[in-house]
């Protein structure tokens, strides 16, 4: 019994997850120590995130695990995008009710196809025995004092989203029951998001502030201006919307769904009117920092006050 626990848990390790590749020149020493070793640059910091998923609250019981394994990893990436950093290492902590081989070379596939898409490296990790709950650390670069923050927008600047708005949150209503006539755009939005990394490094002295949308817009911007005690103004005729999430609001009349809606990971971001021909044509400029605090909506020449919160654990 003692034997079979052991490959129970390191079995996993190598046959699912180790690579004897090494992707990123920064990994001096991957799976299979104590500790992973990481180099760092002459002039860059290390932007550090984590986040944890567990089944049930961030996911569906029977989410397709190769979806779930992408979207595991995506979520940590766009964090590190939102921060302008290249991503370089990861490390995985795994807990599961039992070793289910399908499900795990699903999962494993899902993960390190997107890992190898950016040269990310599995560096370490963990198995352990319990509830579905996956766990990632992700590591990138980012030339020293160049991150994007969340507390440095100031009035004046033009607010910007990549990307489109509301599309996983239609995927989400989609898994729910919600009949819509072209599904396939907004379920790949919601199981399987793009982490906007080249975006995020293309901001890099561009951009003023950025984060990623995880939560909505409206939850996520709030971020930006409560650190950086300013206000906003964003214009529903600007906000960069698809055929398909048209076609909901014209027949539910939720228009307030792309703004609340999560899961989008695009990056919205400020940046000072000299600076805007440098942002990425592929973004949309949808309102202004302004000094007065909180968050309006124009829409149809109607200010509208928006006050909400993104999810919140505990509540």
């Amino acid at each position: 019994m003692a034997k079979k626990a052991c490959l129970a848990e390191f079995g996993i390790i190598q046959r699912f997850f180790a690579r004897k590749t090494i992707t990123n020149s920064s990994t001096r020493l991957g799976i299979g120590d104590d500790c992973a070793l990481l180099a760092i640059p002459d002039g860059y910091e290390l932007a550090v995130t984590t986040d944890t998923m567990v089944e049930n609250v961030h996911f569906f019981a029977g989410t397709d695990p190769e979806q779930l394994g992408h979207k595991l990893l995506a979520v940590n990436l766009s964090d590190l995008a939102s921060m302008g950093a290249k991503p370089i290492s990861v490390m995985l902590a795994l807990t599961m009710p039992n070793v289910n081989e399908v499900w795990l070379t699903a999962f494993a596939r899902g993960f390190l196809t997107l890992a190898e898409r950016y040269g990310v490296d599995l560096i370490g990790g963990d198995t352990t025995s319990g509830a579905l709950t996956l766990t990632v650390q992700a590591m990138g670069l980012i030339p020293r004092g160049q991150a994007l923050l969340r507390s440095t927008a100031m009035p004046g600047d033009f607010i910007y989203l990549s990307g489109n708005l509301g599309d996983a949150g239609l995927g989400l209503k989609i898994t729910q029951g919600y009949y819509c006539a072209y599904p396939d755009l907004a379920l790949n939005r919601f199981n399987m998001p793009i982490p906007r990394i080249e975006t995020g490094q293309a901001l890099v002295n561009v951009a003023r502030t950025c984060i990623d949308l995880s939560d909505g817009l409206a939850s996520d911007l709030g971020h930006i201006l409560e650190q950086s005690q300013v206000g906003a103004s964003i214009n529903w005729e600007d906000l960069p919307l698809s055929d398909a999430v048209r076609n909901y609001i014209e027949i539910t009349g939720d228009w307030l769904m792309p703004l609340l809606a999560g899961d989008d990971y695009e990056l919205c971001f400020t940046v000072s009117p000299e600076n805007a021909a440098k942002v990425p044509v592929s973004c949309s400029k949808i309102g202004v920092i302004e000094a007065n605090s909180g968050l309006r909506l124009i829409k149809s020449g109607t200010i509208q006050l928006l006050k909400v919160k993104g999810y919140e654990h505990f509540s």
